[in-house]
């Protein structure tokens, strides 16, 4: 891949980085309760306090998936520093234009991303 289309995948990275960190932060305030005063106050009813420990649980779920995405984002721009952006980690074939326009943190090819979903799937 050529250094002026890795700079703009390095943008791109840089620019979903930028906003997930922002994303996760949000979330941790309110999963956490930090948000506001109102958040902080104890549920009166039971089924409030069920509500409050779902969407609680739920936000951590999504922090953690979003933390996920920040490390692969992560090992991508370190990718793209040493050169071998572009390139899949398993058979070091050319992952497509395509897929990195969809997914520019993927570190395989279609074909390595669908072996590895047939055998967690097996």
């Amino acid at each position: 891949m050529k250094k002026s289309e890795m700079k703009v995948y390095k943008e791109r990275l840089l620019d979903i980085r930028h906003r997930l960190r922002g994303d996760v932060s949000s979330m941790a305030d309110s999963a956490l309760g930090t948000e506001s005063a109102e958040s902080s106050s104890m549920p009166i009813h039971m089924a409030e306090l069920g509500s409050d420990n779902f969407e609680q649980e739920f936000t951590l779920s999504l922090m953690a998936t979003e933390e996920d995405i920040l490390g692969m984002i992560e090992e991508a721009l370190i990718r793209v520093e040493s050169g071998t952006y572009g390139a899949c980690v398993v058979c070091e074939g050319t992952i497509p234009k395509t897929r990195l326009n969809a997914i520019p943190h993927t570190p395989v090819c279609v074909k390595c991303a669908s072996s590895r979903d047939q055998g967690l799937a097996s």
